[in-house]
């Protein structure tokens, strides 16, 4: 089947979509769609004709951008225009997670799988509140639970929902604790120098009455 072909399905297919599609996905709904018996989409056409698309949206001449996360492509804004495509969803952007629900979904999204105890042990406080907002977000899901402890506990690890936000497939590609403690690191060094280069402003004198 000839690129020229399935270039647009593939298009049109990620469009509409309201979820991220693998590769998988595309090549079955193509020859679902077509109808060829004898001459089906292969997998190989369809990742060359997803890099050809890739490339295609690539220019400056597109707000948007053709990129894997949440464990399939889709078509996302490019970052260059998140000022201008917020204002559309003010209200969404505002609704900011708390600290500790942050603090747990870290946890979550670093230990995972992990049940509550877990979290809790290493955050020192309770987290029932912070860990059904995060479910309640869908950042979170409850993945089973932990068959070999006491009680058999729910366990939890983050969702598809959570990869498609952070624009990750998995968990495997969060930043290393040690690379965001470093950067951490030459930023509070960036700031010392910089304190500490500006010329101290001479303290007034007062003036000794005689």
């Amino acid at each position: 089947m000839d690129l020229s072909t399935i270039i647009p399905h593939i298009e049109a297919l990620i469009f509409a979509s309201d979820k991220p599609l693998s590769t998988l996905e595309l090549v079955d709904l193509i020859n679902n769609a077509l109808g060829f018996i004898e001459d089906k989409a292969t997998l190989e056409q369809v990742e060359s004709a997803i890099e050809a698309i890739r490339e295609k949206y690539d220019s400056e001449f597109y707000a948007f951008e053709m990129k894997e996360s949440g464990g399939g492509w889709q078509f996302l804004t490019k970052k260059e225009f998140h000022k201008t495509i917020a204002q559309l969803n003010a209200d969404k952007y505002l609704k900011k997670l708390s600290t500790a629900a942050l603090e747990t979904l870290s946890i979550i999204a670093y230990k995972q799988p992990i049940t509550k105890s877990e979290i809790e042990n290493i955050r020192g406080v309770n987290c029932d509140y912070a860990v059904q907002k995060l479910l309640e977000k869908e950042l979170v899901i409850i993945a089973g639970r932990k068959e070999d402890a006491v009680g058999k506990p729910l366990i939890y690890t983050t969702s598809k929902s959570f990869m498609d936000y952070f624009g990750i497939n998995s968990a495997d590609e969060l930043p290393k604790i040690k690379e965001v403690l470093m950067e951490e690191l030459v930023e509070a060094t960036k700031i010392h120098n910089e304190e500490s280069s500006k010329p101290k402003q001479e303290e007034p004198i007062e003036e000794i009455e005689k």
